[in-house]
């Protein structure tokens, strides 16, 4: 039986415009309107799953989507460079930030390395094929590239070569560990995922 995932990008905040990593800020007034205006495109699904940051809670709630919150789909743990902006950590630490953007086994913050979370991602599809029907997932950005880098079977250190826009779904198809994978499409026409 095929499996399906949609994950959905969040939308905006405050916090994703000053590339600042997660402070738990809320998403802004433009993200929650683009957000309800998206409501009801996106595919029936067997299971809606949400990660447990503020943002992707927001979205869920803003698309009209009765999530479980799931931790295992939770965004990138930074440590102790969390609510600071990238800029401010690269000033403070330039070497650190140089190796942790280099090298995807670094974690120079005390959190998770990005191999740890492609790990974690990984293992978490894995599972996820066993299930039959959709699987709606509203997820931080960092989940859908550890998700692509997996199902396409790449380097972790594409990781940081892949962007991802708020809300966007990025379409996964599988059988028998064999992914297909369809990026980036707009909301207003995710029914087509």
């Amino acid at each position: 039986m095929t499996i399906r995932v949609v994950l959905v990008s969040p939308a905006t905040s405050s916090s994703l415009r000053q590339a600042r990593f997660d402070d738990g800020a809320s998403i802004d007034a433009a993200g929650a309107a683009l957000a309800r205006a998206a409501a009801g495109s996106l595919p029936a699904a067997a299971r809606v799953l949400v990660s447990p940051g503020v943002r992707c809670g927001e979205t869920a709630a803003a698309l009209g989507l009765d999530a479980l919150e799931t931790a295992e789909l939770a965004g990138l743990g930074v440590g102790r460079w969390r609510g600071l902006t990238l800029a401010e950590v690269g000033a403070a630490e330039p070497e650190a930030v140089a190796r942790w953007l280099a090298d995807p086994a670094s974690a120079p913050h005390g959190g998770e390395s990005v191999r740890d979370l492609c790990d974690r991602v990984a293992g978490w599809l894995a599972r996820a094929a066993d299930d039959e029907g959709r699987i709606v997932a509203v997820v931080e950005p960092e989940i859908v590239r550890a998700a692509v880098v997996h199902v396409l079977g790449a380097s972790a250190t594409a990781f940081w070569r892949l962007d991802v826009p708020p809300l966007t779904a990025t379409s996964l198809s599988g059988r028998g560990g064999r992914w297909n994978l369809r990026l980036g499409l707009p909301l207003d026409r995710a029914d087509a995922a």
